[in-house]
């Protein structure tokens, strides 16, 4: 497998792309072919006639590109899989917790399909992991989204006419995100809080110059993957309870909390948001699998009666496209070139490779993958 197509993004929301040119010219000098489809980098800065300096070829359609194309790259998920040839390798999210119908459909179309949700969060992967570097600037937008709207400012600053305090910036969720949050609102000048159910992370967050919030939840920990455990109904109760005295002098709240493959757990209800500041701004990072936040709403800004304003977090990584796709490019190539056998001058698909085992989800005509067969 050496001939990949590069799709075009459907989604009108979506603005990045899987492959910026250098990457583009790196994989044709390994020994790859590759067509791209017209207009794919023009949302995040990269032009057809880059490409076309890099060595690809262009193609006006997904659907064209398909004809004799081994590997497919893609970021979202195909609206449709007709034109895909059998035994093509397709890469993208695949959101395969709640898309069963569509890994059915790959499989009986006898797509070898990878979900980038499950490339394994190991050291040796760590080059490819697309959550990680994605997340990453999600959690810088979020602070920059809720300082733009914040009535006052973030840091310090000592006048003639007086002395303005910090804004006091509280982030829930200390995975990949909710660093990069709190490292951004430092930055800018703010006192900073955060919490997360693993203690283990007291460390990072206290080498950012923010402070950990102890909130006794009894047992806790992380899955193999790094994900939060799910906590149970009592826990959440109790996390509640202690958060919102942290919420209430907070200016920024920034919420990261997402259970990989469930729900997101509720953690500021409307007893929270009643009792906060008006003006203050709160960031539900988890609104598009539920929301941390009550009364939070998919790419909408909701203004409460007490001045209290909730903002959508979701992909928020789509504000800064050539970035996102530069780290995107970095994930895909990775996984690229780690599976390219130079013998051979091509890709080859190893099921004994425990990323690719972790990944592959449908092969051969079935759903080869343990967690979803």
């Amino acid at each position: 497998m050496k001939k990949i197509l590069l799709c075009k993004e459907t989604d009108p929301k979506e603005t990045r792309t899987a492959l910026i040119p250098d990457d583009v010219k790196k994989l044709i000098a390994m020994g790859y072919e590759i067509k791209v489809v017209k207009g794919t980098g023009e949302k995040s800065g990269f032009s057809d006639d880059a490409y076309v300096k890099a060595g690809a070829t262009l193609v006006s359609s997904n659907e064209e590109g398909y004809k004799g194309s081994e590997i497919v790259l893609r970021i979202l998920k195909p609206e449709s899989i007709k034109g895909i040839e059998a035994e093509t390798l397709h890469l993208s999210y695949l959101d395969p917790f709640n898309e069963k119908k569509l890994l059915g459909d790959m499989a009986k179309a006898k797509l070898q399909a990878v979900s980038l949700e499950m490339i394994p969060r190991t050291t040796l992967a760590q080059k490819m992991d697309v959550q990680s570097s994605q997340t990453s600037l999600a959690g810088y937008a979020a602070v920059v989204n809720a300082a733009a709207r914040l009535p006052k400012i973030l840091p310090m600053m000592v006048t003639p006419s007086g002395t303005i305090n910090p804004a006091r910036v509280f982030v829930i969720g200390v995975g990949v995100a909710g660093l990069q949050a709190i490292a951004t609102a430092k930055r800018l000048g703010a006192r900073v809080d955060a919490f997360d159910t693993r203690p283990v992370v007291e460390e990072q967050v206290k080498s950012l110059g923010a402070s950990f919030v102890k909130i006794d939840l009894g047992e806790m920990g992380q899955t193999d993957q790094g994900y939060a455990k799910e906590l149970t109904p009592e826990q959440i109760a109790k996390q509640q309870e202690a958060q919102a005295k942290v919420c209430e002098r907070s200016d920024i709240v920034i919420t990261t909390a997402k259970v990989f493959g469930r729900k997101a757990p509720r953690l500021i209800g409307k007893d929270v948001l009643d009792r906060m500041k008006p003006g203050a701004v709160v960031v539900d990072m988890a609104v598009s699998t539920g929301g941390n936040v009550e009364g939070s709403k998919l790419y909408e800004e909701v203004v409460r009666d007490n001045g209290v304003i909730i903002m959508s977090g979701d992909m928020l990584e789509r504000q800064v496209p050539f970035d996102a796709s530069k780290m995107l490019s970095g994930n895909f190539t990775a996984f690229l070139t780690h599976f390219y056998d130079k013998e051979s001058k091509e890709l080859k698909v190893n099921t004994d490779d425990e990323i690719m085992k972790g990944c592959l989800l449908t092969q051969n005509g079935q759903i080869i993958h343990e967690r979803f067969k």
